[in-house]
């Protein structure tokens, strides 16, 4: 007999059952962008205080996905109420991080975790749900399409040298004039 896929609400006693599946966001992340995200590793401690917040304040809340007693994914979502005279008053559900394992893809895993976060928000007042993706992460891009999020801005950046940089540029200048 198979075990059979179940969905849940994460507690505080699965924090390192989603540290150890936030090292799937970490490997992914690092590899396309080392200069951004730390390198991935297996000290789960270190991941903690990321993701704790996640699990035990009241305006978010974190999804498993399990097969038997194994955690093979989960999802973050927040309500926020973003205040400033220039937008619409609004709740809005704000999905941080989804990780499914990368055997168990393309089994709906995903979108059922996508579909339990936009009702945990629904529930709460929320009348959009957004998120952000790197654009690398092509099969994250592709699930969001696949369920109807649409593109409404890019975050472009920059990098820049640190003030320390630009002063040791300009001491190796001054050494070979």
């Amino acid at each position: 007999m198979t075990d059979s896929i179940s969905y849940r609400r994460a507690t505080i006693d699965d924090i390192f059952k989603i540290c150890e599946l936030g090292q799937i966001l970490n490997a992914i992340h690092h590899l396309a962008r080392p200069d951004i995200y730390a390198d991935a590793t297996t000290v789960m401690a270190r991941d903690k205080p990321h993701w704790i917040s996640s699990v035990q304040e009241e305006d978010r809340a974190t999804f498993l996905a399990e097969l038997g007693s194994k955690a093979i994914g989960f999802i973050t979502v927040q309500v926020v109420e973003p205040i400033s005279p220039l937008l619409q008053p609004m709740a809005v559900g704000r999905i941080g991080s989804v990780a499914v394992s990368e055997q168990l893809r393309g089994r709906g895993i995903g979108s059922t975790l996508m579909k339990l976060a936009e009702e945990w928000a629904r529930k709460r007042g929320a009348t959009d749900v957004r998120l952000a993706v790197w654009a690398f992460n092509e099969q994250a891009v592709d699930l969001y399409r696949e369920l109807g999020y649409e593109i409404r801005a890019f975050e472009m950046g920059k990098r820049i040298q640190a003030p320390a940089d630009l002063a040791a540029d300009g001491q190796d200048e001054a050494s070979r004039a």
